[in-house]
């Protein structure tokens, strides 16, 4: 059996309705024996296990519905991980006060704190280690198009 990923998408997006604190950050179908749907949402506060759990039934009840119950497939619906890349510019807001890293196409990378988040980028005040010193430079914006990986600096101190 084969799904088809934007029926899936489709489905996926009946499924989530019209749920503000929900939106979509990546939808994978693979092609394999067992098809594995992996479904990754987020939110502007997070998402909790009963966020991803509701979606999760919604969806493979339109999964059934459309391809019947005997169809044998995987569903994983879940929330980024700490360690995950942020993909999505909705993403930011909740970070804000954090430190980011940013790889930007350009092939530079820059480490600072997130101190705005808009739809268009996010200012940066990036933080430069001189020998035993860091310097924090002044406030710089950088475009979603500019960058190419961001990912949160996560701290133990």
């Amino acid at each position: 059996m084969v799904l088809d990923r934007a029926l899936v998408l489709q489905m996926l997006h009946d499924a989530i309705g019209d749920d503000v604190d929900v939106f979509l950050v990546n939808l994978t179908v693979s092609d394999s024996v067992l098809p594995k749907v992996t479904v990754t949402l987020d939110g502007p506060q997070g998402l909790g296990i009963e966020e991803c759990a509701k979606v999760s039934r919604r969806l493979a009840r339109r999964i059934d519905e459309h391809y019947g119950e005997e169809a044998a497939y995987s569903l994983e619906v879940t929330s980024p991980g700490a360690d995950q890349p942020l993909t999505d510019p909705r993403q930011y807001q909740r970070h804000i006060g954090r430190s980011l890293a940013l790889k930007l196409a350009d092939g530079t990378e820059k480490t600072g704190e997130l101190l705005a988040a808009t739809p268009e980028g996010v200012e940066i005040a990036e933080v430069v280690k001189v020998k035993t010193k860091k310097n924090i430079l002044p406030a710089a914006f950088y475009p979603f198009g500019d960058i190419k990986e961001a990912t949160v600096v996560i701290s133990f101190k």
